[in-house]
């Protein structure tokens, strides 16, 4: 069955809290929350962000993300995307990006979109590569336990309809 990407519910909520499987996890997806990430902190940050999105296969809930930042005409920065373990490689992160990418075009007319992705995070680094993401600068930051860490900024230009 193939995948379908719509906008999150409130009642989404609690199946992606159970996505981040540790706090590091968590820290990728969304460093300023607490884990475990619960209903209440996620319902703050979409509050404070646009276009969230699911993407379900099977009628689940396999994969989220939304907009930290959205300019018309500008850049789409995407954040909070996660993936839920048993879904992980099955094609469900190439789908959700690449339905962000679409909105940020179509609705927001973006020249770019950017994703952040930590140092740690080798899979998805890679990931983000494999969809024409290239790095643009990195920024030093620190993770839960006070250690460095590089988050490192990634671009693709888009060209609108």
């Amino acid at each position: 069955m193939p995948f379908c990407c719509r906008p999150v519910d409130q009642q989404d909520f609690a199946c992606i809290c159970g996505f981040p499987q540790n706090a590091e996890e968590l820290f990728f997806l969304f460093p300023k929350a607490v884990y475990p990430l619960t209903p209440s902190q996620l319902r703050e940050a979409v509050a404070q962000r646009s276009d969230s999105t699911v993407v379900e296969l099977d009628g689940k809930v396999v994969a989220f993300a939304n907009f930290y930042r959205w300019e018309t005409g500008g850049c789409c920065a995407i954040g909070n995307v996660v993936v839920a373990p048993a879904a992980r490689g099955s094609g469900a992160g190439r789908c959700l990006i690449k339905q962000m990418i679409d909105l940020a075009v179509a609705k927001h007319r973006a020249a770019e979109v950017r994703v952040s992705c930590f140092n740690r995070n080798v899979a998805g680094l890679l990931f983000y590569h494999s969809l024409g993401f290239t790095p643009f600068a990195l920024e030093e930051r620190q993770d839960g336990k006070g250690q460095r860490v590089a988050l490192i900024h990634l671009r693709l230009p888009c060209i609108p309809d």
